[in-house]
């Protein structure tokens, strides 16, 4: 069962209803928003124990440094990791259990960005100000979510966890990785089915099956399927994109019967942007089972299944990671690249509105 846990967010220290981007201190192109991440959605920032109790942890997400701590009631709060006296990192400060402490001139700010001590001038203008900002953050399935909003006045969208993570009847372990690749460069990969019967040949799951086929898609009222039309259950036969509180990939693998009791293998997948050069990669590797055979097929993940798992997203990680920043510019593709041709066009259409927002030529 996920246990979900929420922190507040603000946003006015951007300039308070401006057209700016949050976090961003110049204008904002669509093919920056491209390139860094597109905004007013949810990203998985980090596996919740990477930030323990009492503990700081610096990131870069969309471009932006952030602070990440955790208060002394085990909230999880998410600052931009700038001081809003004189924009010194909050991460070099000191962890005063429910605010942090600039390390530079003593500032202190609360979870909610907003200042609630200034020790070299008490009862300065500074004081209970929100001068920086703080993203709204859900704990849920072992991982840190935070809302980016586009602009201060962006309201965040309900937290709803995809189904398999929010499903009892499923069993799932998360995966992390960071790749040294453009973040568009997953949603390619993952939207690609067919690549399964190739580079991941030799794996454990996907060595059956045909290396030709033909596909389809197939609309949604949250997205979209990109499917095999003339084969299923032999490898990665198909791929559902989701656009719900946050974008994610759903697909299934079939298992052979020593991979324990259970149903098909499911992954829920999702990247979030570091910068214009690196993402961070979050797998849900998920099977429908309740039980004891629960508790067997968590023991063979743990045991046997897990290393072969990882070998296969390093099959991924390797190839995406020795493509050249532009290999989406100028390529020849085919019938299996409907899916990959459709994810691009949803990013562009999404980075031309929001630039258009910011440029204040949409409301």
């Amino acid at each position: 069962m996920t246990t979900i846990t929420t922190t507040t967010a603000s946003t006015t220290g951007t300039g308070g209803g401006s057209r700016r981007a949050v976090g961003i201190r110049g204008e904002m192109t669509a093919d920056d928003l491209a390139k860094y991440g597109l905004r007013d959605r949810w990203y998985p920032i980090l596996p919740s124990r990477m930030v323990g109790s009492g503990e700081m942890k610096k990131v870069k997400r969309l471009n932006i440094d952030w602070l990440l701590f955790r208060d002394a009631q085990g909230v999880v709060h998410m600052l931009e990791d700038r001081c809003p006296h004189r924009s010194a990192p909050l991460s070099v400060g000191q962890h005063l259990g429910d605010r942090v402490a600039c390390a530079y001139h003593g500032v202190q700010v609360d979870g909610t960005g907003k200042v609630v001590s200034v020790p070299g001038m008490p009862g300065c203008a500074l004081e209970g100000k929100q001068a920086t900002v703080s993203l709204k953050v859900v704990e849920a399935a072992d991982t840190i979510f935070a809302f980016v909003p586009l602009t201060a006045d962006s309201e965040p969208t309900p937290f709803i966890l995809p189904d398999r993570l929010a499903s009892p009847e499923h069993s799932w372990f998360p995966n992390y990785a960071e790749w040294a690749g453009p973040w568009r460069f997953y949603m390619d990969n993952v939207l690609d089915p067919m690549h399964g019967a190739f580079l991941h040949r030799d794996s454990h799951s996907m060595f059956a099956g045909d290396t030709s086929a033909r596909f389809r898609i197939r609309e949604t009222d949250r997205g979209f399927f990109f499917e095999k039309t003339d084969q299923r259950g032999k490898n990665f036969d198909w791929v559902e994109y989701v656009r719900g509180s946050m974008d994610y990939v759903d697909l299934e693998i079939p298992y052979a019967e020593n991979a324990g009791p259970g149903g098909v293998f499911g992954i829920v997948g999702m990247s979030c942007p570091v910068d214009e050069h690196n993402s961070a990669i979050f797998h849900w590797r998920t099977r429908k089972v309740q039980g004891w055979e629960r508790e067997v097929w968590r023991f063979l993940y743990r045991t046997r299944l897990e290393a072969k798992h990882w070998e296969v997203l390093e099959q991924d990680r390797v190839v995406l990671e020795v493509l050249a920043d532009d290999a989406d510019v100028d390529e020849h593709l085919y019938q299996h690249d409907l899916g990959v041709s459709r994810i691009r066009r949803i990013y562009r259409a999404d980075a031309k509105k929001q630039a258009a927002i910011l440029a204040g030529e949409l409301v």
